[in-house]
């Protein structure tokens, strides 16, 4: 069973493009990397020329004469006569590049050359992209993927486009949705919580129609990831990175969500850590959302990289690490409330970091003024409350009335119930999440205030 996906549409631009690159698709593992480039290549070319460094290790040696493609393709011909190199129907599919990312010096060969179409993929190649980016500067095209966001997750369950215009039309014109819409989306978005976006689990509760086995194959996931972590880390970097990878919910449980290093470990300190935070990162695992100096624009420069919280970068994974009271809470009551909000934000993060953005918060450091999330316009900076419950937004209302943040002219609350407006604030529903870069430079804010 295919799952539609979000690059299916980028792998057919890439390849309408006559003047196309090599393309590197990262991501974490089991995201649908190899899948969804199955998917496209074996119905688009005539030849097609897959190696798994991880599986067929003989392959290295394809770079023994050279990095030319004429040289690649006369060392691979050799080691398996089978495989045919037809000019401009043929893609060369290199998958497992983290095996042995030499191979990434070639794109620009390839590039130079033009008879043969490239495909690179491989699970932490943030690990090794300093050596993939040096080599190939300027003659390959990057592509990251994630695990399935909201929309996928609707395509897979029979939706449309439609579904995803009704949505942005009443967000854009602030109407509430109606009673069918609304408890149709929460309910298929609560489905989605709890599943995550990893393609064999969502595939599985497809085909069963049920959650039945999908909190054991979240489990096996994330034994997946400690064994990777064993195997990619270097030295005592393993012990660091798992123990910060473990204490991420715990901590994401405290009022204080701000990643403290002093409890992942006794006598942690936070230089022998940074390495093991920005790992996590660069593999896919986490998303870190830094805390920004002052909410101001620009963003980047902004914020103090040595304050932040760390989310997963797949919910459904941090749901299946939750303790069994929350567990039951959750499965049984439909509660994403559990563990103070910290579900609600790790949500909202994903989306955002799915639909393009960088995650920063804000915490004034003299009062209780906490803000979760912020997006941008051209000429605003917009704060985005993330609610377990439909209350009052304190903190955002200060950041919009006050004088001292003039960047700030309106913010978005996020809520476990319908769109509105109400005193500069634009209320939706945590479901809208993944709309919400597309749709803020259309909202005519004028006609609102």
């Amino acid at each position: 069973m295919y799952l539609k996906r979000r690059i299916d549409s980028f792998l057919e631009k890439w390849k309408a493009d006559e003047d196309r690159k090599p393309l590197v698709v990262k991501g974490c593992r089991q995201v649908g990397k190899t899948e969804s480039i199955h998917h496209f290549i074996y119905q688009n070319y005539e030849s097609v020329i897959e190696i798994n460094f991880v599986e067929e290790p003989k392959f290295q040696s394809v770079i023994s004469d050279g990095y030319s493609a004429d040289d690649i393709v006369r060392n691979i011909s050799l080691i398996d006569p089978s495989k045919r190199f037809i000019p401009g129907k043929t893609v060369l599919f290199f998958d497992e590049i983290q095996q042995f990312p030499e191979i990434a010096t070639s794109l620009k060969f390839f590039k130079i050359d033009g008879r043969f179409d490239v495909i690179c993929s491989g699970s932490f190649l943030g690990i090794h992209y300093k050596r993939i980016e040096s080599n190939s500067v300027g003659y390959k095209t990057d592509y990251t993927m994630y695990s399935m966001d909201f929309e996928e997750f609707l395509w897979v369950k029979g939706y449309d486009d439609t579904f995803r215009k009704v949505l942005c039309e009443h967000m854009i014109s602030c109407k509430p949705l109606n009673d069918a819409v609304f408890s149709t989306a929460k309910r298929l978005f609560l489905d989605y919580c709890v599943l995550g976006g990893m393609p064999e689990v969502v595939c599985n509760y497809i085909e069963k129609g049920t959650f039945e086995g999908s909190l054991e194959l979240q489990h096996q996931l994330i034994d997946d990831y400690k064994e990777d972590i064993r195997k990619y880390a270097d030295g005592v970097d393993q012990t660091r990175i798992l123990n910060v990878f473990n204490r991420i919910v715990p901590q994401l449980a405290q009022e204080n969500k701000k990643f403290q290093i002093s409890k992942v470990a006794s006598g942690a300190r936070f230089k022998d850590y940074r390495g093991c935070i920005e790992w996590l990162n660069d593999a896919g695992i986490v998303n870190i959302c830094y805390c920004l100096s002052f909410p101001e624009l620009p963003l980047k420069g902004n914020y103090n990289n040595d304050i932040f919280k760390l989310y997963f970068a797949d919910s459904g994974l941090l749901v299946s690490m939750l303790d069994d009271e929350a567990q039951d809470d959750l499965r049984a009551n439909k509660n994403l409330g559990v563990y103070k909000g910290a579900l609600y934000e790790n949500i909202v993060g994903e989306a955002l970091v799915k639909s393009g953005g960088q995650l920063y918060y804000y915490k004034r450091s003299d009062s209780t003024l906490e803000q979760d999330f912020f997006l941008c316009t051209a000429d605003s900076l917009v704060p985005v409350e993330v609610k377990s419950a439909n209350g009052r937004a304190k903190s955002l209302k200060t950041l919009i009335q006050s004088e001292h943040y003039g960047d700030i002219k309106f913010g978005i609350k996020l809520i476990d119930g319908n769109i509105g407006y109400s005193d500069k604030v634009f209320t939706f529903p945590y479901f809208c999440t993944f709309l919400l870069k597309e749709i803020l430079p259309k909202l005519d804010v004028t006609e609102f205030f």
